[in-house]
């Protein structure tokens, strides 16, 4: 080097390259180092910039500051080749070797080409409107140093004067032209791009332009750098970052079309998932090992050129470019190392998103093809939140898989080299560890599949509870249902218990694997006769450092593989479900004759695949084009079956089905109307183009018209999910509008008539039925057969067999119950009528935010911002509980503390080995640890000077004495085995903290959100609920934990690493405060970001939840309207956004990393600088800078690892912030105080309202207005009342469900504002108009609480009819399935009723309790309610009028007020009375009234 040096330079040989030639810099060091070297760098920069997309609408003509640096580069580009004329002709005109000014204007020629080019290319891109990248026009100035030194250089050497020679002159003339170029150059940067828009080039997306599109056409210096986030992270830090649109688009390979394009090319029904994404991604995938592998060869680098560096130092025999040689070599290793590592993480990450947006993509698909046989929503759910995520853990374990058992091998092979045969022993202890992890990881995935199953119970229970809320707040069951959950919470964190003691001993024996081999390695080494030295140790030490990292990650790596199989097996189990089949299940022939629409024949289905259900057997049916057929039949028979046969919803087990026009759809409304979280509008439309006529006409069949103008924001008003802010006649009809503006030819509608009054069941009869859909073909199920007179063919069921057809004459008597004289069937008001009844009820109640003027219903799911507050840290730590928090804190510090003082042990060691065996030949130097001396800079720098002295008297060692090495040895073991001990309690500890905090964290979330107001229950979709019981839950209970201990062990490490370098070199320490500025600085710079990210990313996974739940409670009514695709495409956006917060998320943190990697780097290298300087000056002590280095080393690692840890557990923590929001924020239902009253209190049972007044939200008139009546105790009220009346807000007054404005309700003289809602609900009972069942046995639907014998029920369910029933399916210990599905809608209902009988409360409420069963039923269900009930308070809001007939007395509400209060017969004689009205308004009343 040197020899080379002073060749080219002309300089002799002992000093190649001196930087001062009399009073100016010597000019080889300005050619090389301030002319080539920042030419170079020019060059590069601007070749980085070569790649960049063409502006598609660029100007062909750039503005002048471009057009001026263009040209100043140009001519900056052939200056330096002039100048090499006067250097090569004769005579040469110096000033230096014509070698050096060659290479020199050789270098700045191509720089200046490179920089032309580069100019060229940004002029013409979207940079064309701005002065393009600062970093390149200050790259463009670096040179500016050399030429004016070598400007300088002339004018001391008089060029100017005579005798003038051309070759000076003509040099000096062009490097004035030079230096004009150059000012030239800065002036056109200087002129803005556009002088109209000069910063264009920043988008403020709140004005409403589109963000960038990420990485795709972008330079590879930039890729490297991740400078094209740039944008994103400054609105990060300007907090910006506030929805999803926000962030940057999805690169091309990214986008979830192109992901479903190339996966689907290689799906097959029925293939390997794994094979298909093999085919998709899998080369790519693969291609990635290469950089894993010369990444992981590059990381071995440093510890070998630390261990030539030591050698250089402490041999000090090599020439010095062989030190400097070293020193660059550990710089350049761990500069491309990090690189190469950085892009590898982030290039398999993106691999790991295209699998995730495909599999999410496919299960989606999945769900709108599933056949009969369905999971349950909360187990698809899960697939789409647990399963998903673990199965991308596959993406960065494979490699890991392979490359680190490789580490490890190249690692022992290293050791070998430094240590000979010995580090055997090491190995073998390694080994040992293999069989044993292979039995815990047998055990962690078996634990694994066990908690997935308690989660998939546990999520699938909360879905149920949440759907029921407004039911078990009636009831009163919200703590024997939290207790059903937490059973089940209990045997997942059993499970999880299991895993997690697992992991920690896995952890612990890894742990402390390093620990143990290194004190083998030592021990065995000095035992055979060995001598210990400083580059032997440390280098040793530093191959045991990187020992650590494979053996600790292998058991997680393994963990990550086992996880993904159990996730890849369910996915796949879940994909191999039976599909729903059109082709094979409907005849592909039309029906025989052209006349019919649909024909069966010999036809047989049932709901599972063998038939084990109930079978619903048609042998012959066909039905002409326009018909309308009737399907009539007792409660089970199979009517709904019927349709959902047609429909294809069944399996067909034998004979055919043909349908006329069968890919024209079917009109489908189901027996429960299922209802988007959308506006009305957007109900009815579905999707369709807006027809106004046609709409306007669906409007008036089906009775929308008048509920439409309550509502304060009409048909644009927002209907809670599942339509839960309508009352059920209004879901009805909007679900019958539905199928009816999708104009088909068939319409299969499942009892549309029973959840509404008579008149409005009248209306859509002649207006809708027979009027819009008069000529379609319909079939109508029905249990109110005086609807059914003017049908052409009545079907009768019995028990899943079609036994007669027939005009409705024949078939209709055959079913009615005996005639009455008065209107059979006045199903009272509502659907039509209970918009107020319900609607106020629902929409309006509560949250302030609800339904607004503008008919806004739901609240958009709030996020915070900023930092995650300190609070939430402090809610973490009390769920882990203060003595274990500090119990943890406390074993991990005494774990650092010993690993540390066994490295600081070794290092005295090894010093007083050369101490004495060097003190025969040197005078006494302060090399030894702990000897005194006064402290000169000099020798602080590489030594502690007196620090130790005090504290460790130790005695010094002999070469070779046998009792003090057994001393060394001794006290060595001894404090590893310490550590050893403080890092299994450490695991053990910290793993019982984390299961404390997850149990504490959901029981608290839990019974937070069950005593939530129904209010917040209508506005806030269930997706939002569920993501924080399954996604949250998963992440406290398993993401927190793992990467919270990561960080713990990186804080306490660094620490540690501080501490032993602050006493081995105190002066390094003045290089931390520097450093730590800069690491705050990037670290801030970046979290601002992340946790926004973070944020967004668990934001923009609720609705997908919610859209997944969606699709699979309205299977059937997408499929029947033909609306698959549409649903799929929505399904793509909400994926969309949520895969660009999961994109930017990982890019910034692969952004962070490499600023980190590279300044680490920087520390290495100014370690090594600092030794070869004091190398130079005979200063340095080997063995104080291995041990420094071999720290340093690991220095760079802690600190990036401290900050990435540091930032993915705040975004971990999001999960808990989000916990916490709904644990202590939610609104809670007033409590009330438990008044003395003894435990018989209500023994009477009357109920009275005094001038009680309800309002929703203020500004919405009063839903009850001053209602003041009394009910005597034992007396049967019926109530009555026209759309709006306020009938079911006085049930929801009445528990208490909402709370009135102003007056009391008194039960038996107690105020019920002064009660425990507990003890208040217990008193009463109810039967609700929408039958609640969770999925369970019969025994704990019918008595959660467990309070009843099975007598008791059994009594029961017989005088509900229902016992045969339920014999049928397995007595009360058979299964109901998930809510209640066995069971039809009537028997449900029946169910339900049953729980009322079983109560002993004084008074009954009941709500349209029967809608969906037969007269027959019905009848003798009302002489049961009247005998069971005979001495108790019964108020029934009216279904079919007769009930109201056999009352007491009828109260009848108008507009919030009582209108009239009598008994029937007093009210049916006043002339004007309202309830004749509404009697008269019955199809039989007008012909039977008097």
């Amino acid at each position: 080097m040197e020899r080379f040096l002073a060749r080219l330079c002309g300089t002799s040989e002992l000093q190649p390259l001196p930087v001062w030639e009399g009073d100016t810099t010597g000019h080889c060091f300005t050619q090389l180092v301030l002319s080539a070297l920042p030419h170079t760098l020019l060059a590069v920069l601007s070749a980085c910039h070569w790649g960049h997309p063409r502006n598609p609408d660029y100007a062909p003509h750039c503005s002048p500051g471009w057009r001026l640096r263009l040209a100043a580069s140009v001519l900056l580009a052939v200056f330096p080749l002039l100048d090499l004329l006067p250097v090569i002709l004769p005579p040469g005109a110096g000033p230096g070797p014509t070698g050096l000014e060659v290479l020199a204007g050789g270098v700045a020629a191509v720089a200046w080409i490179s920089h032309s080019l580069a100019l060229w290319v940004l002029a013409h891109a979207p940079h064309g409107r701005s002065r393009g990248p600062l970093a390149l026009a200050l790259a463009a100035f670096l040179p500016a140093p050399a030429l004016v030194l070598t400007l300088l250089w002339h004018c001391q050497r008089g060029t100017l004067l005579p005798p003038l020679l051309t070759g000076p002159l003509s040099r000096l003339c062009l490097l004035i032209l030079q230096l004009a170029a150059l000012l030239a150059y800065g002036l056109g940067w200087a002129v803005p791009g556009r002088p109209r828009e000069p910063w264009a080039h920043e988008p403020l997306l709140s004005e409403g332009q589109e963000p960038e599109v990420a990485e795709d056409g972008e330079s590879w210096l930039s890729r490297f750098s991740y400078a094209w986030l740039a944008p994103l992270l400054a609105r990060g830090a300007r907090g910006e970052l506030r929805q999803p649109q926000d962030t940057c688009h999805l690169p091309r390979r990214l986008h979830p079309t192109y992901l479903a394009r190339v996966f689907q090319a290689q799906w097959q029904e029925g293939a390997r998932l794994w094979r298909t994404l093999y085919g998709a991604f899998g080369h790519c995938y693969l291609a990635l090992g290469l950089l894993k592998l010369v990444g992981t060869m590059l990381g071995f680098s440093g510890p070998l050129l630390l261990s030539l560096l030591v050698g250089f130092l402490e041999e000090g025999q090599e020439p010095l470019n062989h030190g400097l040689l070293y020193a660059l070599g550990l710089t350049g290793g761990a500069v491309l190392g990090a690189v190469l590592q950085n892009q590898y993480g982030y290039e398999v990450r993106k691999v790991a998103l295209q699998a995730r947006g495909s599999v999410l993509n496919i299960l989606y698909r999945k769900a709108l093809q599933l056949g009969p046989r369905r999971p349950p929503a909360g187990e698809v759910l899960n697939l789409l939140g647990t399963d998903s995520e673990r199965l991308l853990n596959f993406a960065g374990s494979f490699h890991e898989a392979w490359g680190l058992p490789l580490q490890l091998a190249i690692t022992l092979y290293l050791l070998y080299q430094q240590v000979g045969v010995v580090f055997v022993g090491g190995l073998i202890l390694a080994l040992l560890l293999v069989p044993v992890n292979k039995v815990i990881a047998t055990r962690i995935m078996a634990s694994n599949q066990e908690m997935l199953q308690h989660k998939d119970a546990r999520v699938k229970l909360v879905t149920e509870l949440l759907s029921g809320m407004r039911v078990i707040k009636f009831f009163g069951w919200e703590q024997a249902l939290g207790a059903r959950v937490e059973a089940c919470r209990a045997r997942e964190l059993g499970r999880l218990r299991v895993i997690k003691y697992l992991d920690a001993v896995c952890v612990y024996l890894w742990a402390a694997l390093p620990v143990v081999i290194s004190i083998v390695i030592f021990i065995t080494y000095v035992l055979t006769g060995h001598q210990l030295t400083a580059t032997k140790v440390f280098t040793a030490l530093a191959l045991v450092r990187m020992l650590i990292l494979p053996l600790n990650n292998f058991p997680w790596v393994i963990n990550g593989l086992l996880e993904a199989k159990v996730s890849l097996d369910r996915i796949q189990h879940f994909l191999d479900l039976p599909n729903h089949d059109p082709q094979a299940y409907y005849s592909p022939d039309p029906p025989t004759e052209p006349s019919a629409a649909l024909e069966l024949h010999e036809a047989l289905f049932s709901w599972d695949p063998i038939g084990t259900s109930q079978e619903t057997f048609i042998s012959h049916l066909e039905v002409k084009k326009g018909m309308l057929v009737g399907i009539v039949g007792k409660v089970g028979c199979g009517k709904s079956s019927l349709l959902a046969a047609i429909t294809g919803e069944l399996h067909r087990l034998c004979g055919q089905v043909a349908v006329w026009g069968l890919s024209k759809g079917f009109g489908l409304a189901t027996q429960e109307p299922w209802i988007q979280f959308a506006t009305i509008r957007d109900n009815i439309l579905f999707g369709k183009t807006f027809d106004a006529q046609l709409y306007k006409e669906v409007l008036e069949a089906c009775a929308l018209n008048e509920d439409l103008s309550i509502l304060p924001a009409g048909d644009q008003t927002e209907v809670g999910e599942k339509g839960v802010t309508l009352s059920g006649g209004q879901r009805a009809r909007i679900a019958l509008a539905r199928a009816v503006y999708q104009e088909k030819e068939l319409y299969l509608l499942d009892d549309p008539l029973a959840a509404v009054d008579a008149d409005v069941a009248t209306h859509l009869l002649h207006r809708c039925i027979l009027g819009v859909l008069s000529h379609t073909t319909r079939l109508l199920c029905t249990h109110r057969t005086e609807y059914l007179e003017q049908a052409d063919m009545v079907l009768l069921l019995e028990a899943g067999r079609l036994v007669r057809a027939g005009p409705p004459s024949e078939i209709l008597p055959l079913v009615q119950a005996a005639p009455r004289a008065w209107a059979e069937d006045g199903q009272e008001s509502d659907p039509a009528t209970a918009w107020s009844m319900e609607n106020p009820k629902k929409t309006k109640e509560g949250l302030e935010v609800e339904e607004s003027a503008s008919g806004q219903l739901r609240q958009e799911e709030s996020k915070k911002e900023g930092a995650v507050a300190f609070h939430v840290y402090r809610a973490y730590w009390r769920a882990v509980g203060w003595g274990m928090a500090l119990a943890i804190l406390f074993s991990l510090l005494l774990m650092q503390a010993t690993r540390n003082a066994a490295d600081w042990w070794l290092s005295h060691w090894i010093s007083e080995l050369k101490a004495a065996k060097n003190s025969s030949q040197e005078a006494p130097a302060p090399t030894r640890l702990g000897s005194a001396g006064p402290l000169s800079a000099q020798l602080l720098l590489f030594s502690p000077g007196s620090l130790y002295t005090s504290v460790f008297p130790l005695p010094k060692a002999a070469p070779n004495g046998s009792s003090d090495l057994r001393f060394y040895l001794t006290v060595y073991a001894t404090i590893a085995g310490v550590n050893s001990l403080c890092t299994l309690l450490r695991a053990i500890l910290f793993a019982a903290g984390t299961l404390r905090a997850a149990a504490t964290l959901h029981r608290r979330l839990l019974g937070r959100v069950l005593m939530a107001p129904v209010t917040f229950f209508d506005s806030t979709p269930t997706g939002r609920v569920l993501n924080r019981f399954s996604s949250d839950v998963a992440c406290a209970d398993d993401s927190l934990p793992f990467i919270l201990n990561i960080l713990l062990a990186n804080a306490a490490g660094l620490l540690g690493l501080l501490a032993v370098l602050g006493f081995s070199l105190p002066w390094l320490l003045l290089l931390l405060p520097p450093l730590s500025v800069i690491y705050h600085r990037v670290q801030s710079y970046y979290r601002a970001s992340s946790r926004e990210l973070r944020r967004l990313g668990s934001l923009s996974l609720s609705p997908l939840y919610t859209h997944l739940a969606d699709t699979l409670a309205g299977l059937p009514v997408l499929r029947a309207a033909g609306a698959t695709y549409r649903f799929e495409e929505e399904n793509q956006r909400l994926l969309e956004l949520n895969q660009r917060c999961q994109f930017a998320a990982s890019a910034t943190m692969q952004w962070l990393d490499i600023r980190l990697q590279l300044m680490g780097a920087a520390v290495v290298s100014a370690i090594a600088g600092i030794a070869l300087v004091q190398h130079q000056q005979g200063l340095a002590n080997p063995g104080l800078v291995g041990l420094s280095l071999s720290y340093a080393l690991s220095l760079t690692g802690l600190l990036s690892g401290l900050v990435s840890s540091f930032t993915q557990t705040e975004a971990m923590l999001v999960s808990v912030e989000r916990l916490e929001e709904y644990s202590c924020d939610l609104p809670q239902e007033p409590r009330g105080q438990q008044p003395q009253l003894g435990i018989g209190w209500l023994s009477q049972g009357s109920v009275e309202f005094q001038d009680v007044v309800l309002v929703y939200r203020p500004g919405l008139p009063n839903a009850l207005d001053g209602v003041t009546f009394c009910v005597r105790p034992g007396e049967k009220l019926g109530i009555v009342g026209r759309t709006g009346s306020g009938k079911s807000s006085l049930l929801l007054v009445l528990f208490r469900l909402l709370e009135p404005s102003s007056g009391r309700v008194l039960l038996d003289g107690v105020d019920t504002s002064q009660l425990e809602l507990a003890e208040l609900r217990s008193q009463l009972a109810i039967i609700p108009q929408e039958p609640f069942l969770f999925s369970g046995t019969v025994r704990e639907n019918l008595d959660p609480r467990g309070l009843y014998e099975d007598g008791a029920l059994w009594q029961a369910l017989e005088q509900c009819h229902l016992s045969e029933v339920i014999e049928s399916m397995g007595g009360l210990d058979g299964e109901l399935g998930e809510g209640g599905r066995r069971l039809s809608l009537g028997q449900r209902q029946l169910l339900c009723l049953a729980r009322a009988l079983l109560t002993d409360a004084k008074i009954l409420c009941i709500d349209e309790a029967t809608a969906s069963v037969d007269q027959k039923t019905d009848q003798l269900l009302q002489q049961t309610i009247s005998k069971r009930f005979a001495n108790k308070t019964v108020l029934t809001i009216a279904h079919r009028l007769n009930t109201i007939l056999s009352s007491d007395r009828v109260l009848v509400l108008h507009a919030g007020r009582v209108a009239e209060l009598g008994s029937p017969a007093a009210l049916r004689t006043q002339p004007h009375s309202l309830f004749q009205q509404l009697l008269q308004s019955s199809p039989q009343g007008t012909r039977s009234s008097p």
